[in-house]
């Protein structure tokens, strides 16, 4: 399986592989499920290599630890998963 911040820096570097709606699912601890974000929501800062940044609906940004990923779905299909 390929690490998810080697996918998101794919989605980021390779205009070809990035075509299409990219959904990224992670575990939300306060909501104890799964919240899932568009990655035209999501920055990843250079030099970081445990979290990413989301912007929610409200403008609010907070960090995410690689490790709470859970899925990624592009054009609906489930491309990457890994389990709790």
């Amino acid at each position: 399986m390929v690490p998810i911040h080697e996918l998101l820096n794919r989605l980021r570097w390779d205009p070809a592989f990035a075509r299409g709606g990219f959904v990224l699912g992670y575990y939300d601890r306060v909501a104890d499920r799964v919240v899932h974000v568009p990655a035209s929501r999501i920055t990843t800062m250079p030099g970081e290599h445990f979290s990413f940044q989301v912007s929610d609906a409200d403008g609010h940004t907070r960090d995410i630890p690689f490790h709470r990923v859970r899925e990624v779905y592009k054009d609906g299909a489930l491309i990457w998963h890994r389990k709790p």
